[in-house]
């Protein structure tokens, strides 16, 4: 965490085995480590000599550097274990506020728009990817994550094991995504790329699964290839996924389930780019009794 191996190393190791205690995931455990680091950097000692004052100045820091609020925010979070957990010196962060991240508007597709997006994939898995994507809400991690033994195609369901927050759920499981799913496995299994119980969407190495960056490439592809104009990633489906369910006035409550959302206040947003919904209200303007001639 500092420059000197000798001051860090029984920190470092006992930050991280409290993390490890708690079973924290890898990229939580490095982003933790990640906020430390920044702030022995910016002290140019070991962190654990910091001073209230030595922590406001450091959030100051990072906003006169033009830090982003939500690296700002992740910051705090790491310090906070810090401070809390493997130092037992919470009082430390009374001065560290964590600062209001400015909420953008989810990126959304028409129907038409992911009609286009889906048929123009690189090729028939991405595809198919993608149509879990958009006929589930699912997460691209999610996505990447399915095995062959997650369809029940009794129960139409998919099975997400370990979802985010590590919770097991199930999506729904549509007859034409069933289809898709269907005609993509008989193609990967007589071509060899799917093994029993494996991977739904295996990689080049079949043991492997294929992974959310190489998706998130297939998307941008297929986005170019359709001509959309709007800035497209695999949460762009989930997003969709969200607004179109809302404008076929799906419960807003059972949207909050499918999409695994642990507030509802996370899956409102989407009362506020279901434009569909928007057209029906008659605006008051158009109840307005014309005013009396003057003439």
């Amino acid at each position: 965490m500092t420059p000197s191996p000798e001051a860090i190393s029984p920190l470092r190791q006992r930050m991280t085995e409290d993390m490890r205690m708690r079973k924290l995931e890898l990229k939580t455990r490095a982003a933790y480590l990640r906020a430390v680091k920044k702030l022995a950097d910016f002290l140019n000692r070991s962190p654990d000599t910091a001073t209230v004052e030595d922590l406001r100045r450091f959030q100051l820091y990072l906003v006169d550097q033009g830090t982003s609020p939500i690296t700002i925010n992740a910051t705090i979070v790491g310090l906070k274990f810090f401070f809390d957990i493997t130092l037992g010196r919470s009082e430390l962060m009374s001065k560290m506020q964590t600062v209001r991240v400015p909420q953008k508007m989810p990126v959304v597709l028409s129907r038409d728009e992911v009609t286009r997006l889906i048929a123009a994939a690189p090729n028939l898995k991405s595809q198919t990817a993608l149509s879990v994507a958009y006929a589930t809400g699912l997460r691209v991690s999610e996505v990447v994550s399915l095995k062959v033994s997650d369809i029940d195609s009794k129960r139409m369901t998919l099975r997400v094991e370990q979802g985010k927050g590590r919770k097991d759920r199930y999506a729904m499981l549509p007859p034409l995504l069933l289809e898709r799913l269907r005609a993509w496995w008989r193609q990967a299994h007589a071509q060899g790329k799917m093994l029993p119980g494996g991977w739904l969407f295996p990689g080049l190495n079949p043991v492997e699964p294929l992974t959310a960056r190489q998706l998130n490439r297939a998307i941008h592809i297929a986005a170019e290839t359709a001509k959309i104009d709007k800035r497209v990633s695999m949460h762009t489906l989930r997003h969709s996924f969200a607004t179109h369910l809302l404008e076929q006035k799906v419960d807003i409550r059972l949207i909050q389930v499918m999409l695994g959302h642990k507030k509802l206040e996370t899956t409102v947003v989407y009362t506020h780019v279901a434009t569909e919904l928007l057209r029906e209200v008659v605006s008051p303007l158009e109840r307005l009794q014309p005013a009396p001639s003057t003439t």
